[in-house]
């Protein structure tokens, strides 16, 4: 064999072991990641991969931070216990921004799922318009920088915008956000600019489909490989996971269920037409229902939380007004949510945003109608849980998607600051 054969056949067998190597160590953070902790022969059974090889990733991810140990593992050994590795990746973090009606929202979460940073702001987003609305934004988000970078934080490895409305992901586009009377705007280019154009990635995604992998991830059905998510905003919207995989459609608009066209000579929607779904269960139309218009539980500067509570109490305190307007929401959500059940035949449909706030008054009307209108029996072994969530659902899948690329490659990390901040692997 000449040398120049032997450089050809020995290149591609060095990428190979690179490529081998880099996934070793995502394979093994991911696992810690989903699994929750384990001690390093626990994790070579369940990875596949032989002890030797998982005690050198674990000692790479160690030094870039990635993963510290703590106590021993004694469950059901015979001989010397093994040290439990875990998650660490304090240093590493996400940002989720959730633009809406009423309110912008950003919230910073951690490799280990810790919140570094909440805050939520209501402001009149129509009113303002794209530019205000992105200048608030930034003023948030560097806010939210700043304060993970004295909890030890480096640079966010990625920032993930959620809004309401048909969005192109890749060229980072919204092309039509009905509620908020946006079209055409290239908000990740807008955002990057204004954040200095920062070397790591931002993206957008539609509000339902972040929430759906934040229920995913974090929520009351987490891991569950079929459900639906619906929004409960002044919009309305479906993420929808089916066999552990989000549904997107042909070209990523699938979801927007508040569309569809339930009471033909209805409410005039957001979007021009009469009689969509969310003219009938949207916040607009509890609000429309349970108050007059000048009540302060109709006014879109006070916090949305607050006018929510206040709906409650009226509630509790049997309002008769309110109580026959969150029954009605509760049939409309059925008659609804029954067309998705047949649909999709999930396991779960999580009920988010208000919905999930009001949940114990809009349950049995919303229930009563899907009995009566899935065809399935028993409602096809779907059943319907309350978001524990509430309005952080799609700040958290934001924050989970810019997390993604350091779990899909764990090389790409620098280790920490501070040398032991992480803990370290004995």
């Amino acid at each position: 064999m000449t040398d120049r054969s032997a450089r050809r056949s020995f290149l591609p067998e060095r990428a190979d072991q690179v490529t081998v190597r880099r996934t070793n160590v995502a394979v093994t953070l991911r696992s810690l990641r989903d699994a929750g902790p384990r001690s390093r022969a626990r994790l070579a059974e369940d990875t596949g991969l032989n002890k030797t090889t998982i005690s050198s990733v674990i000692a790479e991810l160690a030094e870039r931070g990635l993963v510290a140990t703590r106590g021993v593992d004694r469950a059901g050994a015979a001989g010397r216990p093994g040290v439990v590795v875990e998650v660490d990746g304090r240093h590493v973090y996400g940002i989720g921004i959730e633009l809406n009606v009423d309110y912008i929202a950003v919230l910073a979460l951690d490799l280990r799922g810790s919140v570094l940073f909440e805050r939520r702001l209501p402001i009149d987003v129509p009113r303002l318009g794209p530019g205000r609305t992105l200048d608030e934004i930034t003023t948030m988000v560097n806010e939210a920088i700043g304060v993970a970078d004295r909890q030890g934080g480096t640079d966010p490895v990625g920032i993930t915008v959620a809004i309401p409305g048909l969005v192109e992901t890749n060229p980072g586009v919204l092309i039509f956000a009905p509620n908020l009377g946006w079209r055409d705007f290239r908000l990740v280019s807008e955002l990057s600019r204004r954040l200095g154009n920062p070397s790591y990635r931002i993206r957008m995604d539609n509000d339902a489909n972040l929430s759906a992998i934040g229920e995913w991830a974090f929520g009351v059905a987490a891991g569950t490989a079929d459900l639906v998510y619906l929004t409960g905003e002044v919009g309305v919207g479906a993420g929808v996971v089916v066999d552990g995989q989000l549904l997107r459609g042909a070209e990523g608009f699938g979801g927007e269920v508040g569309h569809m066209p339930l009471e033909p000579g209805g409410q005039v929607c957001g979007c021009g037409r009469r009689g969509c779904w969310e003219t009938m269960v949207g916040l607009g139309a509890l609000l429309r229902l349970a108050a007059s218009p000048r009540d302060d539980v109709r006014d879109p500067s006070l916090d949305l939380e607050e006018r929510l509570n206040e709906i409650v109490r009226r509630a509790e305190a049997n309002d008769s007004r309110t109580l026959s307007a969150l029954e009605q929401i509760g049939a409309g959500l059925g008659v609804g949510a029954s067309i998705l059940i047949n649909l999709f035949n999930p396991k779960v449909l999580v009920l988010g945003g208000y919905f999930a706030r009001v949940g114990p008054y809009i349950l049995e009307p919303m229930v009563a109608e899907l009995q009566s209108r899935v065809i399935a029996p028993g409602m096809g072994g779907c059943r319907v849980e309350l978001s524990q969530l509430g309005f952080t659902a799609a700040v958290r899948g934001g924050a989970q998607v810019a997390l993604e690329p350091v779990l899909d490659d764990p090389t790409t990390v620098r280790p920490p600051r501070r040398k032991g901040a992480s803990g370290g692997v004995a």
